[in-house]
C-alpha cells in the first residue's frame, strides 16, 4: 500500500477523527465517506431526501408564503412611491 502525506485544515482533520475508531485508519473513514457520497443528483441521492416534507402543514405554508408576498409587494410599493417624491 502506498503512503501519501496531505495537508488538510484543522476542522477537517478534527471531524476525521471523530469519526475514526481504534479499529479504522484515517484512510478507512475518508473511503467510508467516499462510499456513502453517492453521485450528485443520481436517483441514489435524490432518495435520501424521500419523506422528508411529509409533516408539513402545507396549508399554513401557503399563508406563510402569501404573508410574505405581500409584505415584499408592500415594500417594493413603498419604495417605488419614495423614488417618485425625491424626484420632484
Amino acid at each position: 500500500m502506498a503512503s501519501i502525506n496531505i495537508s488538510i485544515k484543522k476542522e477537517a482533520y478534527d471531524f476525521l477523527s471523530r469519526l475514526k475508531t481504534e479499529n479504522k485508519s484515517f484512510s478507512d473513514v475518508i473511503l467510508e465517506l467516499k462510499e456513502n457520497n453517492y453521485e450528485k443528483g443520481s436517483a441514489k441521492s435524490l432518495l435520501r431526501f424521500a419523506g422528508v416534507l411529509k409533516d408539513v402543514d402545507w396549508s399554513e405554508r401557503e399563508k406563510q408564503m402569501k404573508k410574505l408576498r405581500d409584505d415584499f409587494d408592500k415594500r417594493i410599493e413603498e419604495t417605488t412611491n419614495y423614488m417618485r417624491k425625491s424626484r420632484k
